[in-house]
């Protein structure tokens, strides 16, 4: 099965991973009368939330015979941003009007849309429980250089999947301290799924927050958010939690998709873009580059991660029983500004304290519940604001090492 490309943006001409094989036939083999009842926490529904509607038939099946709920985002963006703020939208939506639990919503995604759960988390970490990928690669959302581990802390990610290298990659960003689960798909069936997602329950007030962000577009972090930035209010005590993307290399051929498993000889195009004007056609096999041999897939992925400059190429491209060579160049992605805005918070029932820890941010709009509220004080980066009279929502703002307080307009 062919995949596209989920983040044009971010990979201009980028390998992507195909769905596995083994999700569908799994699955879809499943019974809904083996799944656990729900067990919300009131109530209202527990939901599966999907960044990729084409895939939301399949999941309605599945949470129909546990009385779930199905979310996905209204309209057809191209742009990964774009669906992520739709997506947050409709789980918004759904929980004002829908009857949906927000302590149960489940973000979920299979096969090239597993990297876009991960994505997901660090755009908008506070609208989850806990999220479930099925197959695919969080490579590719790594390689958008986006991916801040802080963001998981409160959204553990179960990952199945059945590649040859899966279980090394997911010890790799547990080492760098992503909130992450793997799987073998081996054995796993759909009840255990939905068991794992109902262990976890979203608090809208969690005791301690982190969230990090490069874009004033995603600064909220569940009771905190942050409205103005600066690069002068710096903290060197916050260090980035980024995850390090590969090089992101690509041929710059427009973009076409190739099948992360696909055992060559050569490199399979296996999807090309709408409107397509290159040099290449559906069946093509990009057989060699600048006179090296290209064994497959995995191996193609692994020579261009580990290319670092811009540079012309030429392509060998095998079309049936000719061969032609191609010159274009290898290109890298545009990637975003290293400065980032991390915001770590907690609250101290025994001291009746809130403390926040910030860095390049000036202004910011926290949310006090009713039980933080009698008699607690808060400060910010040692500032101390003397006492809290009540619960709701305060602008809190920095200026020449002072802090300043206000009732939200």
């Amino acid at each position: 099965m062919t995949s596209k490309n989920w983040s044009a943006k971010s990979v201009p001409a980028c390998a992507t991973i195909s769905l596995l094989a083994w999700s569908c036939a799994w699955l879809a083999a499943q019974s809904p009368a083996t799944l656990p009842a729900p067990a919300a926490s009131s109530a209202r529904t527990p939901a599966v939330a999907l960044i990729d509607s084409a895939d939301a038939a399949q999941w309605q099946t599945w949470a129909q015979g546990v009385g779930w709920r199905v979310i996905t985002p209204s309209g057809s963006a191209a742009a990964i941003d774009q669906r992520v703020q739709a997506l947050a939208a409709a789980v918004q939506a759904a929980i004002q009007n829908g009857g949906v639990d927000p302590a149960h919503i489940y973000l979920a995604g299979r096969g090239e849309a597993a990297a876009a759960v991960f994505y997901t988390i660090s755009r908008v970490p506070d609208l989850w429980a806990a999220a479930i990928a099925l197959g695919g690669s969080p490579q590719p959302a790594i390689d958008s250089d986006r991916i801040f581990t802080a963001n998981f802390s409160n959204v553990p990610v179960l990952w199945v999947s059945a590649g040859e290298n899966d279980e090394a990659l997911a010890r790799k960003l547990k080492e760098a301290e992503l909130n992450l689960e793997w799987r073998s798909a081996s054995g796993m069936t759909n009840a255990t799924i939905f068991e794992w997602l109902l262990k976890h329950r979203r608090d809208e007030f969690p005791a301690q927050i982190d969230c990090e962000t490069n874009s004033p577009a995603f600064a909220r972090c569940y009771w905190i958010q942050m409205t103005k930035f600066d690069v002068n209010e710096r903290n060197d005590v916050l260090a980035s939690t980024r995850l390090k993307a590969g090089s992101g290399a690509a041929l710059d051929l427009g973009g076409f998709g190739w099948k992360a498993d696909d055992a060559g000889p050569g490199l399979l195009v296996s999807f090309l873009p709408e409107k397509y004007s290159g040099p290449l056609k559906m069946g093509d096999r990009i057989v060699a580059l600048d006179g090296k041999p290209i064994l497959n897939a995995r191996q193609y992925f692994e020579t261009m991660s580990k290319i670092v400059e811009e540079k012309p190429v030429v392509a060998m491209v095998e079309r049936g029983k000719d061969r032609f060579r191609v010159d274009t160049r290898i290109v890298l992605p545009r990637r975003d500004s290293a400065v980032t805005a991390r915001i770590q918070a907690q609250y101290l029932p025994e001291d009746k304290e809130i403390q926040i820890i910030s860095r390049t941010i000036k202004e910011m709009r926290v949310t006090i519940p009713p039980h933080w509220a009698l008699d607690s004080r808060l400060s910010w980066n040692g500032l101390p604001l003397e006492k809290i009279e009540s619960p709701g929502c305060l602008v809190l703002t920095v200026d020449n090492e002072l802090l300043h307080a206000a009732k939200c307009p």
